[in-house]
């Protein structure tokens, strides 16, 4: 049974940065590419980066770029997102999945940009 459980997210001010992690449980994880997903309120969920299972490849939305990094830690079966620069229009739910095939998916970690 596949087990994602996202954390990291909180309240930040534009400008500021954030790092979210998760823990993944469940599957065989070091054969899988992962990536992070976002939906915002009222928007279809967005993908944001994805990893390969290796961590050689990966790759970000154009909107993000610059500012947002993945990466992974197959010992011990976490994918982070490295976040900097937020803007107001980065609030969303941040998850992460399966990529390029999603699993079920986790609760989210939510991400607030305010001043």
């Amino acid at each position: 049974q596949v087990q994602l459980v996202e954390s990291g997210g909180g309240l930040v001010q534009p400008g500021g940065s954030l790092r979210l992690s998760c823990a993944a449980n469940g599957f065989r994880f070091l054969i899988e590419g992962m990536a992070w997903y976002r939906q915002a309120p009222g928007k279809e969920r967005e993908l944001v980066a994805h990893i390969s299972y290796d961590g050689l490849i990966t790759n970000v939305a154009d909107s993000v770029k610059g500012r947002f990094d993945i990466s992974r830690e197959n010992a011990k079966r976490t994918v982070v997102l490295q976040m900097a620069t937020l803007k107001p229009e980065d609030t969303a739910m941040y998850y992460c999945n399966t990529w390029p095939r999603a699993s079920s998916w986790g609760q989210g970690t939510q991400v607030t940009v305010s001043s």
